[in-house]
């Protein structure tokens, strides 16, 4: 998934091209043993805030050599605040390579106070944020003014497949932990930290691609999964280059709604009376700056990145609208910039370093370059906003210094519950795969969102979904289950903005909250 951080998609998917490996019959990890976690202070002052105790887990770098080499994964813990416990319930933002440490405050963002029945467990990642060691390839390698994303000449696809040789040639100084970063192996750690914690069971609350994470460890350890709430699923036939063709499509469907709202509120930004109107200048700045870049430094793949989050979430729509009117009526190339480095923070490129790490490690991407530029070009023919954006970001695979393995066959039988949540024009994690997990989950169901785009957004104040969560978490009840490839509920979506001095806006004190809490929701998941 394209970026990990708003990005970070994360978006962030080629098992149609391979045999799946079916579910392991015997755990590596079985005879490790992890020590308890030692407890003390966080560093993260709303870590402090909110009564959380950090510490370290170490586990193998290898489970299949649990005496070898370690890696510590970083953990943060929020005890229950009831007088009985409904357990742990551990936590992904997605990515890979999102950083899931702070999490564990999510717990009181459940209506209800149905999370202060769980000892809330926010964690790193091996290879991520305050784990050690936390990889790196190149810091700069998201520096400004980039080649141009459409390679339109030989030169410039030359330049590119350069770029992405390098930086996979620059992540070899990794060394062995570039073996071990799979998502199998995530889920290994995962259950390393129950025993270390002393449970028998976990409850599990997943993002993005922490769905994947959860579909695979249910598979594996099916009967150590209790309570699992899984929001913008993963297709798990697609793991991972075919998802990132299907994100393309839908992206480029989301980011003409973005259009159709900014010509809704023309009245605010002046950037076109009609979506079409406002495409077409969007496209025209973009070339205007491939040619010139802003302040020297926001080009033309700097712009689409900027406005990818938008076919991402409607959180920060307002915000890209403001940069967009600024820069095209005032000349505001600071705000852009600003923009940008909010995604790309300068100089840490740890997120990404983690996402090829396990993406490209899952599975065996095509090795065959001929066969990226003839999907992408068809491709970007019917969905050119990100299309070679995406390729780009996911081509180190090809050059990638590590072996691929092959992706677990996501078997949900034998799963007490889960509940699955999308809304229905994702474009990361496009709405087939919810149905597909869903098929693969008999004991799930899936509460849906037509006509809603946002991604993994749930507990962002839409009540129909956060007190459906709040009532699984509180007694393990699920919607009822209906017939049929469909969703068994449907819901709003979460709700577009209204800008402040809009002709349209209305005195909603309850929707100024709910988009109160979606911005509070969105820092916290850095979207």
């Amino acid at each position: 998934m394209k970026r990990i951080v708003a990005a970070v998609a994360a978006a962030g998917l080629a098992a149609g091209l391979m045999a799946a490996a079916p579910a392991a019959s015997a755990d590596p990890g079985a005879q490790f043993s992890p020590a308890p976690i030692a407890w003390g202070p966080c560093a993260s002052a709303s870590l402090k805030a909110n009564g959380a105790e950090c510490g370290f887990l170490e586990v193998p770098m290898d489970y299949a050599k649990p005496g070898g080499a370690k890696v510590s994964v970083a953990v943060s813990r929020i005890k229950h605040k009831t007088a009985q416990s409904q357990g742990i319930m551990l936590v992904n933002p997605g990515g890979p390579g999102g950083s899931g440490l702070g999490l564990s405050v999510l717990g009181k963002y459940v209506p209800n106070h149905a999370g202060d029945n769980y000892d809330w467990i926010g964690f790193d990642p091996r290879g991520v944020g305050s784990s050690k060691p936390a990889i790196s390839c190149d810091g700069n390698y998201f520096s400004y003014n980039r080649p141009a994303y459409v390679p339109t000449t030989v030169q410039l696809e030359k330049t590119w497949l350069a770029r992405s040789k390098g930086y996979a040639d620059a992540c070899r100084k990794n060394g062995a932990i570039l073996d071990h970063l799979k998502t199998t192996d995530v889920a290994q750690d995962m259950d390393s930290l129950r025993k270390a914690l002393g449970e028998k069971q976990i409850n599990y609350y997943g993002f993005s691609y922490g769905t994947y994470l959860g579909q695979v460890y249910s598979t594996l350890y099916p009967k150590n999964v209790r309570r699992m709430v899984l929001d913008g699923n993963v297709d798990p036939r697609k793991v991972w280059y075919e998802a990132n063709l299907d994100q393309d499509v839908a992206f480029d469907k989301n980011i003409k709604i973005y259009f159709a709202w900014l010509a809704k509120y023309d009245d605010v930004y002046h950037l076109g009376k009609t979506g079409d109107a406002v495409e077409k200048l969007w496209y025209d700045t973009q070339r205007k700056l491939a040619k010139d870049p802003a302040g020297g430094v926001i080009g033309g793949d700097e712009w689409t990145d900027i406005f990818l989050q938008a076919g991402y979430y409607v959180f920060g729509w307002v915000d890209m609208a403001k940069a967009f009117d600024g820069y095209v009526h005032k000349g505001d190339w600071q705000t852009l910039k600003d923009l940008y480095d909010a995604s790309n923070p300068p100089g840490n490129d740890n997120g990404f370093a983690v996402y090829l790490g396990v993406q490209c490690t899952d599975v065996q991407w095509p090795t065959s370059w001929n066969k990226w530029r003839v999907d992408n070009w068809l491709t970007y023919f019917k969905a050119p906003f990100e299309t070679w954006g995406n390729a780009w970001f996911n081509a180190p695979c090809v050059y990638w210094p590590a072996k691929a393995g092959k992706p677990v066959d996501i078997d949900g039988r034998k799963v007490a519950g889960a509940l699955l949540i999308s809304e229905e024009l994702d474009a990361a994690t496009p709405y087939a795969g919810s149905l597909e997990v869903r098929k693969r989950f008999p004991n799930s169901s899936l509460i849906s969102a037509p006509g809603g785009t946002t991604h993994a957004g749930s507990l962002s104040g839409v009540s129909c979904v956060d007190d459906k969560i709040a009532d699984y978490l509180a007694t393990g009840a699920l919607p009822k289950r209906q017939p049929g490839n469909h969703s068994d509920v449907q819901c709003s979506p979460v709700p577009p903005p209204v800008p402040d001095g809009a002709a349209a806006q209305k005195s909603d004190n309850s929707a100024k909250a709910a988009q109160e809490k979606q911005s509070t929701l969105a820092q916290l998941l850095h979207f």
